[in-house]
């Protein structure tokens, strides 16, 4: 995203929900990559739940992560 995240809409949102909630954070590293979060079966269930981050600050629903991660089957012994 490099120099265009400073220019969205939607970083700024992000960045004043979080500080008005109180994150505060870090401002260690790179600051340029974006992350995103996997929910993973076992054996062959595969990815049960994929979110990558469009933007800065782009959260996953946390219902979402739970209805996935209960769709997880145990690994038969």
């Amino acid at each position: 995203m490099m120099m265009s995240g400073f220019f969205r809409i939607g970083v700024w949102q992000n960045f004043f929900r979080a500080w008005r909630s109180g994150y505060s954070g870090n401002l260690e590293g790179e600051g340029f990559t974006l992350g995103g979060v996997y929910v993973i079966g076992a054996e062959r269930q595969g990815v049960l739940l994929e979110h990558r981050e469009k933007e800065f600050g782009d959260k996953v629903s946390l219902p979402s992560v739970l209805e996935a991660a209960e769709k997880i089957k145990p690994q038969a012994s």
